[in-house]
């Protein structure tokens, strides 16, 4: 369903005269119809009641660990299926009430990673830094702090209710010898409750960069600095930008500073400066000259559709899934289905290039016509197979449609 300005102000309304559970169950449901614009399922009061009860918490994530490209390992801790479309109602609620700092672009309503590279094209230095275990550094308290203050204003009376979503959106991890209620990286709610709480970081961060003649975005936990100039040599520039995230999590109270979280720190292995006589990427995407994907990128494509072209989808799907478990079988399904990436590398194309390139148009007729000498229902039946029902049911509307 599309969503309307007049779905984001009811949205707000009823949050603003929530008062108890029972309300913000039926703010979950309502939201709930208006993203899936069908009759679903309501969700039961009991079921909100037992995923916030964080003594319940063993239960309502399933942990699972994927190998890092460079070696080491990520764990991600993914939330039940009953959870989940609880936080996926939740997340949008909170989009609809927050407006995040403007340097933000990650998992912003009609925001992306094209946006946050744009900000950088053209510039002589790109600066890109990263945060080292970003969502873990939100606890329970400083969200729930958070949602006490504008403009969502759960307290005095609806101070349980703060206390309640805050454990919705965290789960208790263990933390250098500690059990803390943190962010876990995996769950739908923890980029958007990150942008809420690192309003204060960015805007501080774009006037570092204003003072500067430097520009500033952030995509989650990947933050990007340009500039005509090389300022990240300069001792203030750099000792002003540590001590901005440093003390992220500190906040003032009656003129004493309070901390309220766990402290922010770069992570010194992804910093990185590139001069614009070199690649300069932001986010993965080229920015020297105008936004665009790099050249490995269009030679997957061109070369798997080459295969389907030249051999037949059996024989080019045998083909693709070595080159794509040598490349990304690290982190990726071992099923993954050669039309599938196909078409979802040709949309992140269309998003990045645009839908009147003559490269993306090119390769999209390619696709399109080997597309259309199989059968639509053999494709979905292999997705479904391999991808769930979902993800067959995503190719199906677009085959449909097409």
């Amino acid at each position: 369903m599309k969503i309307e300005q007049q779905h984001i102000d009811q949205i707000r309304k009823q949050f603003a005269s929530m008062q108890n559970k029972e309300d913000l169950l039926a703010l979950l449901n309502e939201t709930k119809t208006i993203l899936y614009a069908k009759k679903t399922k309501p969700f039961e009061l009991k079921s909100l009641t037992y995923y916030a009860n964080p003594e319940f918490s063993a239960n309502r994530y399933i942990k699972f660990v994927v190998k890092k490209k460079s070696g080491g390992e990520r764990s991600i801790h993914a939330p039940v299926k009953g959870l989940k479309s609880i936080l996926r109602a939740l997340n949008f609620v909170l989009q609809c009430i927050y407006e995040p700092h403007n340097a933000a672009t990650g998992f912003v309503i009609n925001k992306s990673i094209v946006d946050n590279a744009k900000v950088h094209v053209g510039n002589h230095y790109v600066y890109n830094l990263d945060l080292k275990d970003f969502f873990h550094s939100f606890n329970r308290n400083r969200i729930k702090m958070s949602f006490m203050h504008e403009p969502f204003n759960l307290h005095s009376e609806r101070e349980p209710l703060a206390f309640m979503l805050a454990s919705l959106c965290t789960h208790p991890l263990e933390l250098n010898g500690q059990i803390l209620h943190v962010l876990p990286q995996g769950s739908p709610t923890s980029p958007t409750i990150t942008n809420i709480l690192c309003k204060k970081l960015d805007k501080r961060l774009t006037g570092l960069a204003n003072r500067f003649g430097a520009k500033y975005t952030r995509y989650a936990d990947d933050l990007s600095f340009s500039s005509p100039h090389n300022i990240y040599k300069n001792e203030d520039f750099n000792k002003e930008l540590e001590r901005i995230i440093a003390e992220d999590h500190i906040i003032n109270i009656r003129n004493k500073k309070v901390e309220i979280g766990l402290q922010l720190h770069i992570n010194r292995k992804k910093t990185r400066l590139q001069k614009s006589v070199y690649r300069q990427e932001v986010t993965g995407l080229i920015v020297n000259n105008k936004v665009n994907v790099n050249q490995r990128y269009l030679k997957q494509i061109r070369m798997w559709i080459y295969y389907w072209e030249k051999y037949g989808y059996e024989k080019a799907q045998q083909i693709f899934i070595k080159d794509y478990l040598a490349d990304k079988g690290h982190l990726k399904k071992r099923n993954a289905n050669l039309g599938n990436v196909l078409d979802g590398k040709l949309e992140f194309l269309k998003m990045v290039k645009g839908e009147d390139d003559s490269t993306y148009k090119t390769l999209k007729n390619r696709y399109d016509k080997i597309i259309g000498a199989i059968s639509p229902i053999k494709i979905v039946l292999d997705i479904w197979e391999n991808e769930g029902i979902e993800k067959a049911m995503e190719v199906f509307t677009r085959l449909k449609n097409s």
